[in-house]
């Protein structure tokens, strides 16, 4: 049976090659972006010329345009299989030189943009008592790191938001998986997709040199990585195409696809899971 797949952030990136990687495989494909007729249109028309692939304007920050592009499609194409939440924005900075408006931006994309799309598409999964849906999270899966704490802090609140959801939503056959890439050359890690960056220079100055000294040495590790393993974008695509193409009740809570430390990924998700475990065995004796 053909699949209905509504993908978020569809403009570049992992979204875009995931829309013409399921497009190509059969599925049909709502491409959800902003500006569809603005700063994306070029994006838009592209996809649109794909066969397969239907593109509709969405903002995940906004309650009325998600409730919008979720009704518009179930009405055209009579329900959703697979809910893919790509939409994201990153950032550099120290967390102290974050003014709180710039982190509530990042988290209105990251996190409740995830919680707007979830609460539009589940209706339709509940009454259909089956469904698919799939989180971009992050590599750094189970730690943070200096000068990205707004963002890995949205991020963990996806998995936390997917982990407990895979509980409640069981009795409905709804599945609930977050992938976990690494630093892929994508326009959010090279600089074409501006991020929401700290905006309080003066506060970051007086950091200054070892901050300085150690964003630049993250930096080197992390982009350098990217380059030495030519690590490809399209490893995400097909890992999503893979998840839907699991059998139901087979598919991962977490589904790492950093093509270099997915051994550490594993073991991060594996302690976690034993440590979930013995809490939840303690909590029901």
């Amino acid at each position: 049976m053909n699949k209905t797949i509504f993908i978020t952030g569809t403009s570049t990136g992992f979204g875009k090659l995931t829309a013409t990687t399921l497009a190509k495989a059969g599925y049909t494909v709502i491409a959800g972006m902003r500006g569809v007729t603005g700063k994306n249109e070029a994006a838009a028309k592209e996809l649109e010329a794909i066969h397969n692939i239907h593109v509709i304007e969405i903002d995940v920050t906004d309650d009325q345009s998600v409730t919008n592009a979720f009704a518009e499609t179930l009405e055209k194409f009579g329900k959703i299989d697979v809910l893919i939440n790509n939409a994201a924005v990153s950032g550099f900075g120290l967390l102290e030189a974050y003014s709180l408006d710039k982190i509530r931006q990042m988290f209105e994309v990251n996190f409740y943009g995830v919680i707007r799309t979830y609460q539009a598409v589940l209706p339709s999964m509940r009454e259909q008592k089956s469904g698919l849906i799939i989180n971009i999270s992050s590599g750094a899966s189970a730690h943070t790191s200096p000068f990205m704490i707004p963002y890995f802090a949205s991020k963990f609140g996806v998995e936390s938001i997917t982990e407990g959801l895979q509980d409640e939503l069981k009795q409905f056959n709804i599945e609930n998986v977050s992938i976990q890439p690494g630093v892929y050359p994508t326009e959010i890690n090279t600089g074409q997709k501006t991020g929401v960056n700290a905006d309080k220079p003066e506060i970051a100055s007086l950091y200054d040199p070892v901050a300085t000294e150690q964003f630049n040495a993250i930096g080197s590790a992390l982009f350098g990585k990217m380059k030495e393993f030519n690590m490809d974008p399209q490893t995400i695509a097909d890992g999503i195409l893979e998840l839907i193409q699991m059998k139901q009740g087979s598919r991962p809570l977490r589904f790492p696809l950093d093509a270099v430390a997915q051994g550490t990924d594993l073991e991060f998700i594996n302690a976690r899971a034993e440590l979930k475990a013995k809490w939840l065995a303690k909590y029901n004796d």
